[in-house]
């Protein structure tokens, strides 16, 4: 399992980014995005925002749970009360997906016992979504520390080591 993780600021801009894989199951933790995904990564989760703004007028909740889909692809999304995004697209076999019509490597192989034993092979299931839900809600505790520097203004990239470690611990605890 691949995860792209990203932070919008509200004239949806990028504030944070970063991909990273699953470290369950004595996985490493490294992302396995094909080369032509780690573009497409970013405009999938910018097309998701559209759905974002969809559903929270109709949803009083921080967490919007998964608001999109698009081929193996799965968005999820934290809004903070400052209308800031936190935008988590989650892929279970990122060398099987294809992104255009032509398909540049061979398709994956079949998905073993162990592998649907994870908790990542199966981005649907409840557990799956509060495994999800806990490691936004860690992240957003990190944010908010974060932006608490006096120095931090609005809608600025957010540059600090330790902020992109905190949101790696995170993945690795959770994801």
């Amino acid at each position: 399992m691949s995860y792209y993780f990203a932070i919008i600021g509200t004239r949806d801009n990028p504030l944070f980014e970063i991909d990273f894989g699953t470290s369950k199951g004595g996985a490493d933790g490294a992302a396995r995005f094909r080369d032509e995904a780690k573009h497409m990564n970013q405009f999938i989760v910018h097309a998701a925002l559209d759905m974002v703004e969809e559903i929270q007028w109709n949803n009083k909740e921080l967490y919007l749970k998964k608001v999109d889909s698009f081929q193996n692809n799965h968005i999820h999304c934290l809004l903070t009360g400052g209308n800031i995004k936190f935008m988590l697209l989650m892929n279970p076999d990122p060398t099987s997906t294809p992104y255009s019509a032509y398909q540049t490597s061979p398709p994956s192989r079949p998905s073993t016992a162990r592998q649907s034993t994870l908790l990542a092979s199966n981005p649907t299931t409840p557990q799956t979504e509060d495994a999800v839900r806990q490691f936004m809600l860690e992240v957003y505790e990190a944010w908010l520390k974060c932006i608490m520097n006096p120095f931090y203004q609005v809608n600025q990239a957010v540059t600090s080591p330790v902020f992109r470690s905190r949101v790696a611990t995170a993945a690795k605890k959770y994801l």
